[in-house]
């Protein structure tokens, strides 16, 4: 933005010259009108041709601007999508990770869920076996 505004300057500054010069010329000049028009026509030719110059070389510098820019945003393009990637293969890794050790959890608490099932139904039998062993004696004693 800055080259662009430099450029106006210039270019302002480069038009209001080349009038201010043809009108000093006009007024100061010690020929005839036919060869001040002439002189003027002259100028009038190198200041377009001066300008068009400048013009292309504007129009040189932004394509070149644009080219620079472009590289850069391609570069930074594949920069951004390898790290997206690597991302994506952590993500794929941490993923994988937690679904082990969950399936491992899993497996675990079927294990230590059967072992608790086994005894409690072992405290229990036990429990059973010694409330119809105490019955007989109870009822005996109830008796007598």
């Amino acid at each position: 933005m800055s080259d662009r505004d430099e450029f106006g300057a210039f270019l302002v500054g480069f038009i209001v010259g080349g009038l201010t010069g043809a009108v000093a010329a006009l007024l100061f000049a010690p020929q005839s009108g036919e060869e001040t028009r002439t002189l003027l026509m002259e100028r009038g030719i190198e200041l377009k041709d001066k300008a068009s110059q400048s013009a292309e070389e504007a129009v040189a510098r932004a394509e070149a601007a644009a080219a620079e820019a472009r590289a850069r945003a391609d570069e930074l393009a594949k920069e951004l999508q390898e790290r997206g990637n690597v991302v994506v293969e952590k993500s794929k890794e941490t993923v994988e990770t937690a679904k082990v050790k969950g399936k491992e959890a899993v497996e675990t608490a079927k294990v230590k869920s059967k072992e608790v099932v086994q005894t409690a139904k072992t405290k229990g039998q036990k429990a059973v076996d010694a409330a119809k062993s105490k019955l007989p004696k109870k009822a005996a004693e109830a008796e007598a």
